[in-house]
């Protein structure tokens, strides 16, 4: 089928024509690789064809078909402008080790852009372009080629054999090529919906162990006991998926579980479900979501007038949370406590709940991964409308949706006044169309009739203050006496004491503006130590002594740049009249840190004065063969969302008679993302990413 795509094909417009170059075939017909070069017709402006002086790219492709081994791997790379652009692409098809049914298909590609008469940055954005347009359509090509063999009636081909005449070969010899499990090829891949972009660098050795529950992760007793139904092209998400975080966070990853909440959030998508996981690993660090309920007492006020808590479980297994919302004070919570102690109050209840889902998973026997929300509105009026209370809810509503996807198993709303449509409305939009679909809603007493709340609670365990026997220890609410008010200025201290206990700072990086931090050394031999995580884009890390203090920091200056919030602050220290050598000097060689890496180290000072902690954007290789303007550059400000990156750090000078005693952990350090991971995570397989300088 593969081969049906040359010496053109109609589904690739941009691919002109091919012609052979060479081709060889062993005797025994086992191996057959054939080279082409294929003429590409690139999408790319008018203009910058006729700087470049081509209409066409020639690129070079080898096919190697190995029917022994029953795989065909394609290496290709680039003709044209071969002196300044360098792209490498392999893809390979190969027969899984464990279902000979599944064809593996991993792609990964290179792109290096040395020079481009000034155009470096359109280039990379048209290659990456026409690049993730023929992912998106590998796939479908493949199947319309699979098709049109079968219309002619070819549905199956016989297996290589070794002919009579040859001496058998030991087919043991041949090691089987390290595969990761992949999509299925067949039909039904098209009718579970999933997304075709393929992963890139996501092959794993199936001999090692891997992260997880059990060490076969195809296993079905697993997949049934802890995940639930899946259909093989949902197993194949989470594999990959699970893949990935493996290789960029070095182990430290989420249960199966979890990185499954984030995959169903987003319809199996993988690349969405990657980018909202990696943001939520990443938030869950910075506040240090996960030891919230091992460190964080609620204040007392909480526990005596927050009417809402866990209360048994509902028929399904899940475990019942109940909200007396119509009881509740949320003017006095929020004149009391403030948002952000609400909202961490509201986070320790969510982690509480995926510690309840797994106790009852191993309760009842099956995978439950999801909670049951009964919320009594009974009271409701417009005192709960209150503006500040409203944007507080959103608020809670939106970090929630953002890092606890699919934990909301079912919503039952009781005794609706008049008054829950305005809020409704209000709160609505906020909330994930998946998410809404669980909601049913009960006016007055509807709630006990058919359809009512025994179609999904036992009788035996429904509250009290719903007509029920069970004595519910829900607080009872009540209003918040106004004795305990704070002043917004208490509450504004009392915010940021909550939220700055994290020991991380984030930090924007922007192209021309690096982020900078200061560190005065008054003894020699002091050590400088650091964690940081690259969340966004890569950088260079670099390290700077000066006898003199920089000026006071100065926020960027490019309006584009303007930072306002702590979580992408952007400080620049080193003035642009200071020269490195005379007025500064490097402590350390630069180091490039890629998206994703987690980075530790230190150095030990040799003279007092000021360090600069510098972490830069990583530009290409400037173009030196030509003197043309850099357009990129002169674009620069311009283009500000495509040349951002971002950065989570922590430093801490330690005294070096301190630090020696520390020496053997520090190496031994890892990316320290979510413990969520802990139960997941095989010491067999944590490597660490980290630089130790010293």
């Amino acid at each position: 089928a593969y081969e049906r795509r040359f010496p053109t094909c109609p589904l690739i417009p941009m691919f002109v024509a091919s012609d052979t170059v060479s081709e060889y075939k062993s005797e025994d017909e086992a191996i057959h690789v054939i080279e082409r070069r294929c003429k590409l017709d690139i999408d790319a402006p008018r203009l910058l064809k006729k700087i470049a002086g081509v209409d066409y790219v020639y690129f070079v492709q080898k096919n190697s078909l190995n029917r022994r081994e029953r795989t065909l791997h394609i290496e290709a790379y680039n003709e044209t402008f071969s002196n300044r652009v360098i792209i490498n692409e392999h893809c390979s098809y190969t027969v899984h080790p464990d279902n000979e049914d599944w064809t593996c298909f991993e792609q990964s590609a290179s792109l290096d852009i040395k020079s481009f008469f000034g155009f470096e940055s359109t280039v990379e954005k048209i290659a990456m372009k026409q690049y993730t347009s023929n992912i998106k359509k590998g796939k479908e090509i493949i199947e319309y080629y699979l098709k049109q063999l079968e219309e002619e009636g070819i549905t199956f081909v016989p297996r290589w054999t070794p002919p009579v005449t040859c001496k058998s070969e030991s087919s043991t010899s041949h090691t089987r090529r390290p595969v990761s499990p992949a999509i299925n090829i067949p039909e039904s891949a098209t009718k579970e919906g999933l997304n075709n972009k393929e992963i890139l660098n996501t092959s794993s050795s199936p001999s090692e162990p891997t992260a997880g529950t059990p060490d076969d992760k195809l296993d079905a007793d697993y997949i049934k006991r802890y995940l639930g139904d899946l259909t093989p092209m949902q197993e194949s998400c989470l594999i990959r998926l699970r893949q990935w975080l493996q290789e960029t966070h070095k182990g430290k990853i989420p249960k199966d579980e979890h990185i499954l909440r984030f995959l169903r959030a987003r319809d199996f998508n993988i690349d969405k479900a990657r980018e909202i996981l990696c943001q939520s690993l990443t938030w869950r660090k910075q506040h240090q979501v996960d030891y919230i309920l091992d460190t964080w007492n609620p204040p007392q006020v909480l526990q005596d007038y927050y009417a809402g808590g866990w209360h048994h479980h509902d028929k399904d297994g899940r475990p019942l949370y109940v909200l007396r919302l119509g009881q509740m004070d949320t003017k006095g919570l929020v004149r009391a406590l403030g948002e952000e102690a609400l909202l961490r109050y509201v986070l320790s209840i969510n982690e509480e709940g995926l510690r309840r889902c797994e106790e009852n998973t191993k309760v009842f026997g099956r995978p439950i991964s999801s909670w049951t929300c009964l919320v009594d509105l009974e009271g409701l009026n417009m005192r709960h409308l209150w503006r500040p209370g409203v944007k507080a809810l959103l608020r809670i509503i939106e970090v929630v949706e953002a890092n606890y996807p699919e934990t909301l198993g079912r919503l039952l709303i009781l005794r609706a006044p008049r008054v829950f449509p305005v809020l409704w409305t209000l709160v609505s939009p906020f909330i994930d169309d998946n998410t809404r679909k669980k909601f049913l809603i009960y006016a007055g007493n509807d709630y006990q009739g058919p359809g009512g709340l025994l179609d999904y609670i036992d009788k035996e365990i429904i509250p009290d203050f719903l007509g029920g026997e069970c004595m519910c220890e829900v607080p009872e609410g009540g209003l918040v006496p106004k004795s305990l008010y704070r002043t917004a200025e208490e509450l504004e201290n009392e915010d940021i004491k909550l939220w700055t206990e994290t020991i991380y700072q984030s930090a924007s990086v922007f192209k021309g503006a690096p982020h900078e931090v200061l560190i005065q050394i008054v003894d020699a031999s002091s050590v400088i130590t650091w964690d940081f995580d690259v969340c966004k884009g890569d950088i260079v890390f670099n390290i700077f002594h000066s006898k003199r203090a920089p000026q006071p920091p100065k926020k960027d200056s490019l309006g584009a740049h303007s930072i306002t919030s702590p979580g992408g602050n952007n400080v620049q220290l080193i003035d642009k009249v200071w020269q490195l050598g005379r007025d500064y000097s490097m402590v350390e060689s630069p180091l490039i840190c890629k998206e994703g890496e987690s980075v530790q180290g230190s150095h030990v000072t040799r003279w007092p004065g000021f360090y600069i902690l510098q972490w830069k954007f990583h530009n290409m290789p400037a173009c030196a063969t030509t003197n043309l303007p850099r357009v990129d550059d002169v674009l620069a400000s311009l283009q500000v969302s495509s040349h951002k990156c971002k950065v989570m750090y922590y430093t801490e000078v330690i005294g070096s008679e301190d630090f020696r005693g520390s020496m053997t952990s520090l190496e031994s350090s890892h990316s320290g993302f979510s413990q969520l991971s802990a139960a997941t995570t095989s010491s067999s397989q944590s490597h660490s990413s980290s630089m130790i300088s010293r």
